[in-house]
């Protein structure tokens, strides 16, 4: 519909003339604020204090679930298992939400059952107040403070302090407990593999070999003898890999001569970005997919970066077959696996 702007007779006030003929205001009065309709607080003292005792009652399940989180980290140890791993986070993760939920929910309620509501409405002013302006805003955040009733209820100023003051402990405990941790950093350039150790696979450990990978098969590996290892969910994390076979001729290039065997290739299952699980193989483009932040690596050319924040190649591992038939590796990775960090910039 086409509409323009035409005086209309006698009337100095702009309107929108449409095809139909009719006149049309482009502009409206301020209808202005609704009548202010008063809460049932407002006008029942027995549902204010009512109000008043489910905002405690918030703020308690906040200090419940803070000391939830705090029993959870010295009862429920994390252990080394999947399954010691799930029941630690999910306690962990409970005493969490019930802290930041019950305050949460607690300012909220707080907010709409007992703080004034009255609508107001307020010219916009010039970025730099007056003096006077000022000190009237410092007067209102102080009316606002004594409007809140923080001052004369005792009990909900009581669970509210009480509430933000032990909080901080979930964030502060974990980083605590760090404190005499092993920080030597250095480990995290080496993995479990060596020079020998066959690919297995993942989870069963068993062996693999090189007649039972075809052409655009996919293996999740980890090294055989991982179960030797002090922590193997640790060691594991750092060595899984990806063993891929391809035609040979499709083999563009790999990091070291070779490191490959008739188009098997193994590259680190870690992403170069951040650290997710890269899983994801096309095929047809050769091309693996960090399912995370689609940093996509090409496989047949040295799983370098073609798409995506990764800014490095997955880590090659060297490999080889044994008399046995067997793919094992010839080292360990010839660089750090995963993320860029403090000592590995590229």
């Amino acid at each position: 519909m086409s509409m323009q702007h035409n005086p209309v007779p006698g009337n100095t006030e702009a309107v929108e003339v449409h095809r139909d003929g009719g006149h049309y205001p482009d502009r409206f009065e301020n209808p202005g604020l609704e009548e202010h309709r008063p809460r049932l607080g407002d006008v029942d003292p027995a549902a204010n204090k009512r109000a008043e005792r489910q905002i405690v009652a918030l703020f308690l399940v906040s200090l419940l679930g803070t000391i939830v989180f705090i029993a959870a980290y010295f009862v429920v140890p994390l252990g080394d298992t999947p399954e010691s791993m799930q029941r630690s986070n999910f306690f962990l993760g409970l005493g969490l939400f019930l802290s930041l939920f019950g305050i949460g929910a607690a300012a909220v309620h707080w907010a709409k059952a007992l703080m004034n509501d009255h609508e107001r409405a307020e010219e916009r002013h010039p970025q730099r107040s007056s003096d006077e302006n000022r000190a009237g805003a410092i007067q209102a955040l102080k009316d606002g403070a004594e409007d809140s009733g923080i001052g004369r209820r005792g009990v909900l100023k009581g669970a509210f302090a009480s509430a933000l003051a032990i909080f901080p402990l979930t964030i502060a405990l974990p980083l605590i407990g760090e404190v005499g941790e092993d920080w030597d950093v250095s480990k995290f350039k080496h993995t479990w593999w060596k020079k020998g150790t066959k690919l297995a696979l993942d989870p069963s450990g068993e062996p693999i070999k090189a007649a039972d990978v075809t052409i655009g098969s996919v293996f999740h590996v980890i090294p055989e003898d991982l179960h030797e290892a002090e922590h193997p969910l640790d060691e594991k994390a750092k060595a899984v890999v990806l063993l891929i076979r391809m035609d040979p001729r499709d083999l563009r290039s790999e990091q070291g001569e070779g490191w490959s065997y008739d188009g098997i290739v193994a590259f680190s299952k870690i992403c170069t970005h951040v650290g997710c699980p890269v899983a994801l193989y096309e095929q047809q483009t050769h091309h693996l997919l960090c399912p995370c932040h689609q940093s996509t690596f090409d496989v047949a050319d040295g799983a370098k970066v073609v798409f995506g924040p990764a800014n490095r190649p997955l880590p090659q591992l060297p490999i080889e077959v044994d008399d046995e038939g067997y793919i094992v590796a010839q080292s360990d990775f010839h660089e750090p696996v995963g993320p860029s960090y403090w000592e590995r910039l590229k």
